[in-house]
């Protein structure tokens, strides 16, 4: 160390110990010094013995602490020190929260209110959003005890209460904060990640929470009355007030219903908001804002580690657009309170998740709320009983494993007595990844995908575990095989817990394969691998499935008198099988149809047909990628995983002997072409099916519209391969790749999970 620096530092050290040995010294937080200080500019010291310091070499004081290091860096950076004023700007605005404005003023800032409160409901901090108005600071600081104490004027004696700030205004505000407190707490009782869906945070303010919503309702009121009185305002201008005052109370009374679901919320509520959504939207024009009322200088009151903060600006035609599909999602969404079997719930959860946009936060969290309320299903249902409803409406129909009477026997030695504590304990066991599945359905798309990928490891465990206890079972219901017929003369048992969760094994792995197209997830040079992978998942679970349904027709042809009650169930099992095999099926036929498509994509280039390749990825590899892409399937013992040679030997463009490039070309094009007839034939048909045969009750218009939104990929696939076609068998004097043009769907798709590529010529 050089002597400059030793001597800096041994001239701190002596300060520090003339401190110790004299407290008197010390720097008093609550006395000002006696003496005034001569202040000397060191900064020329500090940069000569800083001068001398060696690359990486550090001066270490101990009374200098790695806290106030960093607190020092975030002094005086408009970025990090929310106290940082630039030259002119005034610590505090002028804006004076009781200077009288005018009735259009009123409208404006009521609609930049919504705007705030909008925004954060998408997500963005109270610190952005509604905790930048003047007004709603004064509100809420310092806490009220009392609600009159929740007044603009508080610190300055009586309010004004004939004024339209105080009676309206006021009134709106404190109805949106206890809009606010209701959502905040409805949110906070479910799963959701913070700060990705949700920001939590209220800055030691409170939400007036300890206030009934009874009491602001009568001040919505009273300012209903106060503006019908005053003829002084225009009645367009009255027109405009009185709808966002009745907006709000229609609000209030929705959110708070949806808190308290033991009251048989409806969602008549909810529609009744929407009703006036049209006359909102049409007396915008009469709002005048407010800029001035608003600012993010209140962040530095606020009680916050985070870094200042710009204001959120959401526009008004935004805003209204996310109310009008928060309060459609909010009526909707009551629609799973009516139980029609767990694969209704089940279809009502991943449908609903899947409209565009997506459900805000808020009801994916009361969707949640719905479904498990009370800890029972849909506030009736035990765990047990939609446990016992999927197995029967699966694997087991009217099947003695699921006999309720079982329960109801006492001797130990009776085989109905093992089967009900068996089926008690694997109740027990596979209740939670049930549960979980409901769950991440409810979960925003990425997440889902995600929570999905971890969930699929829990439901191998429940295969293998299941698959031990049906070989337990069979001791007691006295289970006979079936033989194959061949010479081997292999036992073939039926298995059904096992099967019963290789089912949903299969069905989230296809749920994850189609996120990843919805998501964007893998590159276009990975689209023909996928969904020929997507297509071989259905494969198995189409064998799956005429396995399963081979076992059930056995047993309802060995009951011999069965009860108007058996018939019913046997008969329900049988729709569920076939309508899942037609959909199995479709999928399986669209999705080889868009592999060779994809293929062609990719293979064309290579045949310099097109010119449109992709680029070249650093660091990255074909059989890196397709590592990364099958990860979350690597734990699984079935089905199979591909390894990278077969998905290349079977996405791969290979000439025959003799065989020129347009020949390979159109026939890949004829199966692709054929593979899209049998699956837009599937898909038509899956159209028409019942709504109770398909499971979709609660959500048929919802189910419809997607299967016709896959029809319409079917169309736009065969669109594709004629123009392909026809461009090759056309002859051409320009080169085919200069006739041809083919493009990758960058937008929104006719479905999400089928990106159908634009040929055009």
């Amino acid at each position: 160390m050089s002597a400059d620096v030793v001597q800096l530092h041994l001239a701190a050290d002596q300060d520090f110990d003339a401190i110790e040995r004299d407290p008197e010294t010390r720097p008093s937080k609550g006395k000002k010094a006696a003496q005034k200080t001569d202040a000397r500019d060191i900064s020329w010291d500090f940069r000569t013995a800083a001068s001398a310091l060696k690359t990486g070499q550090l001066v270490k004081d101990p009374y200098f602490t790695l806290f106030e290091a960093v607190g020092a860096l975030e002094i005086m950076d408009s970025k990090m020190d929310s106290g940082y004023l630039t030259d002119g700007e005034k610590l505090e605005d002028d804006f004076d929260v009781l200077h009288e404005v005018l009735p259009e003023e009123i409208v404006g800032l009521m609609d930049q209110i919504l705007c705030l409160e909008m925004a954060w409901h998408m997500g963005y901090p109270l610190s952005q959003s509604l905790f930048t108005s003047y007004h709603i600071d004064r509100l809420l600081w310092p806490n009220p005890k009392v609600l009159d104490e929740a007044s603009f004027d508080r610190h300055r004696g009586a309010r004004r209460e004939s004024s339209c700030l105080h009676v309206v205004y006021r009134a709106y505000c404190l109805a949106v904060i206890k809009c606010c407190d209701y959502v905040h707490r409805r949110i906070g009782t479910e799963h959701y990640y913070e700060e990705e869906d949700f920001v939590s945070n209220l800055y030691n303010r409170n939400f007036l929470t300890h206030f009934n919503e009874v009491d602001i309702r009568k001040l919505l009121d009273e300012a209903l009355e106060y503006t019908e009185r005053q003829a002084s305002i225009e009645e367009v201008t009255r027109y405009a007030i009185s709808t966002r005052l009745n907006l709000r109370r229609r609000m209030l009374d929705a959110v708070a219903s949806d808190l308290d679901l033991s009251k048989n919320a409806q969602s008549q509520k909810w529609m009744q908001c929407l009703e006036l959504l049209p006359k909102l939207h049409g007396s915008h024009h009469v709002a005048k804002a407010v800029k001035e009322a608003f600012t993010i200088k209140i962040q530095r009151r606020m009680a916050s580690s985070v870094p200042p903060r710009p204001m959120v600006e959401i526009d008004f035609e935004d805003a209204h657009t996310f109310l009008k599909h928060l309060c459609r999602d909010a009526a909707d969404v009551y629609n799973v309170i009516e139980y029609h079997g767990s694969s209704n719930i089940l279809n009502f959860a991943y449908i609903f998740q899947s409209r565009k946009p997506q459900p805000s936060i808020y009801i994916r969290c009361l969707l949640q709320s719905l479904i498990f309320h009370d800890m029972k299903i849909l506030g009736s249902v035990t765990i047990t009983k939609l446990i016992f409803d999927d197995l029967e409406e699966l694997t087991l129909p009217a099947d003695v494993l699921l006999d309720p009477a079982n329960g109801d026997v006492e001797a130990p030695h009776d085989p109905r007595f093992q089967i009900a504590q068996a089926m008690r304990e694997h109740v027990l066991r596979i209740g939670d990844p049930f549960l979980d599945m409901f769950r991440a359905l409810c979960m925003n798309r990425s997440r889902m995908r995600r929570m999905l990928c971890h969930l699929i490891v829990d439901w191998e465990n429940v295969q293998l575990e299941a698959e031990n206890l049906d070989m337990k079972l069979r001791n007691y219901t006295g289970e006979r095989p079936l033989t194959d017929g061949e010479a081997t003369a292999a036992e073939v048992w039926s298995f059904p817990l096992s099967s019963w969760a290789y089912y949903y094994k299969l069905r989230q792995m296809e749920w994850i394969i189609q996120m990843g197209f919805e998501l964007r997830i893998y590159q276009n040079d990975e689209l023909s691998g996928m969904y020929w992978y997507l297509g071989n998942v259905a494969a198995a679970k189409i064998q799956h499935l005429e396995r399963i349904q081979t076992f059930v027709m056995r047993r309802f042809k060995q009951t011999k008198k069965r009860s108007p009650d058996q018939k019913k169930r046997f008969n329900r099992c049988f729709s569920f099988l076939d309508v899942t095999l037609l959909e199995s099926s479709a999928t399986q036929w669209f999705a080889i149809a868009l592999s060779k498509s994809m293929e062609l994509y990719t293979g064309l280039s290579h045949f310099s047909l097109i010119t449109d390749r992709c680029e070249p990825v650093p660091y990255s590899t074909p059989e890196l990628r397709h590592a990364l892409r099958i990860r979350p399937f690597m734990q699984l013992s079935i089905p199979e995983l591909p390894s990278y040679a077969e998905l290349s030997d079977a996405t791969s463009m290979t000439r025959s002997v003799g065989e020129t490039d347009e020949d390979q070309v159109l026939s890949m094009l004829d199966i692709a072409e054929e593979a899209t007839k049998v699956a837009r034939k599937d898909w038509e048909a899956l159209g028409k099916v019942e709504a109770e045969k398909a499971r979709c009750v609660n959500c048929e218009e919802w189910w419809r519209a997607s299967v016709k939104d896959v029809v319409r990929a079917c169309i736009a696939c065969s669109i594709a391969t004629a123009t392909m076609k026809k461009a090759i068998k056309t002859p051409h004097t320009k080169p085919v790749h200069e006739v041809l043009k083919v493009e990758m769907p960058s937008g929104k798709a006719y479905h999400e999970f089928w990106l159908v590529p634009k040929v055009s010529l």
